[in-house]
């Protein structure tokens, strides 16, 4: 699969569709408009420049967001240093909703995360 922001500048390169995907309604990511998908880092090629926001709102931020420095098109973010995770998430809005037709969408309250455990859904997960 292959997407990219608007203008082209970014794109990414995918070597499979994610398992599913997270509409997430936390202040970031609902002023994104982003739907994410995850991924292993070696699932992703990623080609272009991208300038990096971290969030402010948050002690112990958990992630870097990318965009687009000529549109500004969010086009992935990666882990911050201190979370041994090793996955990162691509905005899905960035590929044809073709390609990604019977994709799971999971509808986490990112809102009501506290940061720690697991999130709990705020909806009943729909397909995309």
């Amino acid at each position: 699969m292959k997407g990219s922001c608007h203008c082209g500048a970014v794109t990414l390169e995918l070597t499979d569709k994610p398992e599913y995907l997270f509409d997430c309604n936390c202040s970031l990511c609902g002023k994104l408009g982003v739907i994410w998908g995850y991924f292993e880092p070696g699932e992703v090629m990623i080609t272009g420049e991208t300038q990096v926001y971290t969030r402010v709102d948050r002690e112990q931020p958990v992630a870097r967001i990318h965009f687009c420095e000529s549109c500004g098109c969010t086009t992935h973010w990666t882990p911050m240093p201190h979370i041994a995770q090793g996955r990162m998430g691509a905005n899905m809005r960035l590929f044809s909703a073709e390609e990604l037709a019977g994709v799971p969408l999971h509808f986490p309250d990112g809102k009501g995360w506290s940061g720690d455990g697991a999130f709990t859904m705020r909806q009943e997960s729909a397909v995309y």
